[in-house]
């Protein structure tokens, strides 16, 4: 009998270098390390650094500097999304030939008007899990030839996924394995919640959705670790794998860290950093113990 030798566990923690760290970073990237290390597996680090207008250099380089204060250590180099961008147009290409995917010409402020009247006719309009109302069907309903035009004079546009001709396409019902702060189990994947999500923009040659799932294939993660906050975005994500031909890591959806209102903390709010945090003379200890680790 041929031994096969058992695939080590993969983690990753995956920040956008777009702002400082603060003590919800610390802890999904201590998380992340803590259980990688427990299992005997590997920790990866990349760079979600998509949006090449607010991602810079020497937040990345910030990154790095509050990593190594935390005492993580990580495979070298980190993968940047900034360097796959033809891994994504690859995924997006096979979504587009399949009819799965289709251009999007409405601005947010076109989409917004559009939703905003239909709502005062006293109807409600459906909105994601996050509280962005569903794209309108205008351009899903467009003929070929009227796309090819619109395609054909350069008008700027994004592709979103026809939410419900790729739910179609499935032949058994969506679902994740979950290990983490919420319900856990086989949790049933409900992406219709989401319509029509961008797959890339004019301005971004792929949307979030798309780039975790095709980055965690290529980088063999089998164990998402993140906050409860991406929790639903979970249902888009296996049905993007699924249309890939992806594989499908365990979830772990952590608590979040939250300030005295009770809200998650963000770097876009300029909650106090790790950097932050350090010069005022805590240490990596004193982390842990905020974030009640």
């Amino acid at each position: 009998m041929i031994a096969i030798p058992r695939q080590k566990p993969v983690f990753r923690f995956a920040p956008s270098p777009n702002g400082p760290l603060h003590l919800g970073h610390a802890l999904s990237a201590l998380l992340n390390r803590d259980m990688a290390k427990a299992s005997g597996g590997r920790f990866l680090l990349r760079m979600e650094d998509i949006d090449l207008a607010r991602c810079t250099p020497e937040f990345e380089a910030g990154i790095e500097t509050d990593l190594a204060w935390l005492g993580i250590d990580w495979e070298k180099p980190p993968r940047r999304q900034s360097d796959h961008f033809a891994d994504y147009q690859t995924a997006l290409d096979s979504l587009i030939d399949r009819g799965l995917a289709y251009p999007a010409f409405l601005t947010r402020g076109e989409v917004k008007a559009h939703v905003t009247a239909i709502e005062n006719t006293g109807t409600p309009w459906p909105r994601d899990p996050d509280g962005s109302p569903h794209y309108p069907p205008t351009d899903r309903t467009k003929s070929a030839e009227e796309c090819k035009q619109l395609l054909g004079s350069g008008q700027k546009h994004a592709w979103r996924l026809d939410m419900a001709k790729a739910i179609a396409t499935v032949e058994s019902p969506l679902a994740w394995s979950e290990t983490g702060d919420g319900e856990r189990g086989e949790i049933t994947a409900d992406p219709a919640a989401w319509g029509d999500v961008v797959l890339s923009r004019s301005d971004a040659p792929s949307s979030y959705h798309l780039s975790v799932v095709v980055d965690d294939a290529l980088q063999g993660i089998t164990h998402v670790v993140r906050g409860l906050d991406l929790y639903h975005a979970t249902s888009v994500h296996r049905l993007l794998q699924t249309l890939l031909g992806l594989p499908a890591p365990t979830y772990h959806h952590h608590r979040l860290i939250n300030d005295a209102d009770g809200r998650k903390l963000s770097k876009s709010a300029g909650d106090t950093g790790l950097a932050e945090l350090r010069a005022k003379g805590l240490s990596a200890t004193d982390i842990r113990h905020l974030v009640g680790l």
